[in-house]
């Protein structure tokens, strides 16, 4: 059996993972998930304790292979775990890769995403020039009542420190590291993250059903590819 670690990203709630988690539960694995800090002043390192303490306290002595998986803004936080929770193998989906040194708020300019969301939008028939909008850019395939009920709830956003804190890491952890891409996401493209992740991460990003939000548009989908980790 496996023991699964779930990070969210920048809305920074345990409630994402929560269709996939008993996907994973029913074959056994222990899965463990977190809320993460909402103080303005937390920044990666407060989310780093804050992963650690949720691994400490579900799974002291974690069985079988730790599968670290992180979605989107998680991609700075999850990493700065593996010096501390013996992990095996990494799943990044739909996520931001840092480079060292770069901050959460310089990855958008570095990697170019607001040119790549508006060429993506362009291509698809829909307004490259629209502002962000929740329903239309993460919310597009979630089933209704899902996206309701996600945005029914408190919309805290992330800390700002978690912008500004440079990660810290001096390289990717070496870790087997899967990234898994959904093909209709329209925040971070297909094309663009295989741009970003083969330069970044010298790996070929794995296709998904759906867009941004998978773990609530496809978690069968997802929860089936995490499995094959187990």
């Amino acid at each position: 059996m496996a023991t699964y670690i779930l990070v969210p990203g920048a809305d920074g709630s345990a409630w994402y993972w929560h269709l996939v988690v008993p996907l994973l539960r029913d074959h056994g694995h222990t899965v463990v998930t977190v809320d993460l800090p909402s103080e303005d002043s937390a920044g990666l390192d407060a989310f780093a304790d804050a992963i650690v303490a949720a691994v400490r306290a579900a799974a002291p002595e974690p069985e079988g292979p730790v599968v670290l998986v992180a979605q989107s803004l998680g991609g700075f936080s999850a990493p700065l775990i593996c010096d501390r929770v013996p992990v095996d193998r990494i799943v990044l989906v739909n996520a931001m890769v840092p480079r060292p040194g770069e901050t959460a708020g310089e990855w958008w300019g570095n990697t170019g995403q607001a040119a790549a969301r508006s060429a993506y939008a362009e291509a698809t028939g829909r307004d490259p020039d629209a502002g962000f909008d929740p329903r239309t850019d993460f919310f597009h395939d979630v089933p209704p009542a899902v996206t309701e009920e996600a945005l029914a709830a408190p919309q805290a956003g992330p800390p700002a420190a978690v912008f500004t804190q440079p990660w810290p890491l001096a390289a990717w952890p070496d870790v087997p590291t899967r990234f898994l891409q959904g093909r209709d996401d329209r925040f971070f493209p297909r094309e663009f993250q295989r741009e970003v992740v083969r330069e970044r991460l010298g790996i070929d990003v794995e296709e998904l059903p759906g867009g941004h939000l998978a773990a609530l548009s496809r978690p069968g989908e997802l929860a089936a590819r995490l499995l094959e980790e187990a």
